[in-house]
């Protein structure tokens, strides 16, 4: 009977073991947000539940969270340095190039990945309707954790639990989905005039469009394309979708989609 006890009582204590450490596992995607964001986010009129947009630099290896505050506009909450980025600075091209992506996109919740083998991740969405309109081809382009990167950008294991977390309390809000802008450098004229002989200063100044539009008003650019090019606050892509390889619109579409 005493052994038959023991062996009970190991048995559970085993199970309970297991348990806590698959508990763990899935409970990666679950990590509250650090008191002192939402304390940061207080003092800057906002709070988890709002809806969020992340800005990329790669020449600075910078990640910026920007959230929507009480006054409607978006405030630059926390800015988080990148560990690894890809390639060079420019759009990916082809699967394979080893470049992380530029452009505009749109991270939804099916997008987000609990259980990635970097800790955490989410997946940017390339290509989009841009990348599609011009044959650029690649898969599993990631946000996520650790320090190595092919196409992705690594953001280490900690900097990745605070976004993700942001990201997960946004979608928890009512958040469809939020926006990423993948960009080379901070678009000074500056910048440009360093960079004014690499081929993809064309493409640049397109997505200088969509930056500025969100420089000047704070809310993120409603995005869709047109002529192969991007276009900024033209149409609502949700009930009149562009042709990417079509003319573009003329006029203006003044109202900003939720994001």
């Amino acid at each position: 009977m005493l052994n038959s006890t023991i062996r009970i009582i190991t048995l559970l204590a085993a199970v309970a073991f297991l348990a806590g450490c698959q508990l763990w596992g899935d409970n990666r995607a679950n990590v509250p947000l650090p008191a002192a964001l939402v304390e940061r986010m207080a003092a800057i009129g906002t709070s988890p539940a709002e809806p969020m947009m992340i800005r990329v630099y790669k020449e600075s290896s910078e990640l910026e969270v920007w959230k929507r505050s009480r006054s409607g506009q978006f405030a630059l909450l926390k800015t988080y340095p990148i560990c690894k980025w890809s390639g060079t600075l420019g759009p990916k091209i082809r699967e394979g190039d080893l470049q992380s992506p530029e452009g505009f996109y749109d991270v939804t919740p099916a997008l987000l990945n609990p259980k990635s083998s970097y800790h955490l991740a989410f997946n940017v969405g390339f290509p989009n309707k841009f990348d599609q309109a011009l044959a650029r081809t690649g898969s599993y382009l990631m946000i996520h954790g650790d320090c190595k990167s092919v196409g992705c950008y690594a953001m280490t294991d900690e900097g990745i639990k605070e976004i993700y977390a942001l990201a997960r309390e946004a979608f928890r809000g009512g958040s469809a989905a939020f926006q990423l802008q993948l960009l080379p450098f901070r678009m000074t004229e500056d910048n440009f005039a360093r960079h004014a002989t690499s081929p993809h200063v064309g493409f640049w100044r397109n997505l200088k469009t969509g930056v500025d539009a969100f420089d000047q008003t704070r809310q993120p650019p409603v995005w869709d394309v047109c002529e192969q090019r991007y276009v900024f606050n033209q149409n609502d892509p949700r009930k009149a979708p562009l042709d990417p390889n079509g003319p573009c619109p003329t006029g203006s579409f003044s109202t900003m989609a939720a994001i």
